[in-house]
């Protein structure tokens, strides 16, 4: 997502508009898995030595979009539903809709586990909502010895008001994993493990208003800047994840059938 490649900067209006059309476009798209109301398209080859990009769709009965756009602002919450998540938090912010934060995550053994610093950006528009993200680089957040330091190239989501009260979800990712994974098994696990994420967040939007009631229910700094105490980041202090500039963790002893252990999941 980074112009020039060198610079980070905040998206614009220009950068929304272009990641909505990714989402609602079906030109360059194959459709990978399209079952119970979730579909699955990918851009690119699954064997080529790029990493794909992957886009999913899912359609949420019984929930607002504005619901949807809270369940992926609040950390408090993440940490109820996410259980692939080992930690996630806020780093500071940027501007009243841009910061800059941490997220590490579980993978299957052997695999060692992975971590992201991102800049996210979010936009709400009416009745639909996005939230986008791309890695950088934080110089008190280094890449640590216990995680594999994942490079996010452009994450996110765009929520639809479809109707009263439901929505559709769109969740678009380009991430490469680093460590030392052929990327056409990366491409392949992604297929699979995208519909089960996104069922999980349907759950968590379901549970999430009586959830808030009893968790501090009038704080929503994502909606209410005001009550961001985060600090303030510069963009000066940052730069761009370059994946190539991250040490390439050995795991190629990890066995092909181990990475399909996801498939039955899906």
């Amino acid at each position: 997502m980074s112009r020039g490649g060198e610079m980070v900067y905040i998206p614009d209006d220009s950068d929304f508009s272009s990641f909505r059309d990714q989402c609602e476009s079906l030109e360059g798209w194959h459709c990978r898995y399209n079952k119970a109301g979730v579909t699955v398209w990918s851009q690119g080859q699954e064997e080529s030595c790029t990493v794909q990009k992957i886009k999913t769709r899912i359609s949420c009965k019984d929930v607002p979009a504005e619901t949807l756009y809270d369940v992926l602002h609040d950390t408090d919450y993440r940490k109820k539903w996410d259980s692939n998540m080992i930690e996630t938090y806020d780093i500071g912010r940027l501007t009243v809709n841009a910061d800059v934060g941490y997220y590490s995550w579980k993978c299957p053994s052997p695999l060692k586990n992975r971590d992201f610093v991102t800049l996210r950006s979010w936009l709400p528009l009416g009745n639909d909502y996005m939230i986008i993200n791309y890695s950088v680089k934080h110089p008190k957040y280094p890449p640590r010895k216990d995680f594999v330091r994942a490079v996010s190239l452009q994450t996110g989501y765009l929520i639809k008001a479809n109707g009263a009260g439901a929505c559709v979800l769109y969740y678009l990712t380009q991430v490469d994993p680093r460590g030392s994974l052929p990327k056409w098994v990366v491409n392949r696990v992604s297929q699979f493990v995208a519909p089960k994420a996104m069922k999980k967040i349907y759950k968590a939007g379901l549970k999430y208003p009586e959830w808030k009631r009893k968790h501090d229910p009038g704080y929503k700094p994502w909606v209410y800047p005001e009550q961001n105490t985060l600090p303030s980041v510069s963009l000066a202090e940052l730069s761009v994840q370059h994946a190539d500039s991250l040490e390439n963790i050995d795991e190629t002893g990890l066995p092909e059938d181990h990475l399909s252990t996801s498939d039955h999941e899906a």
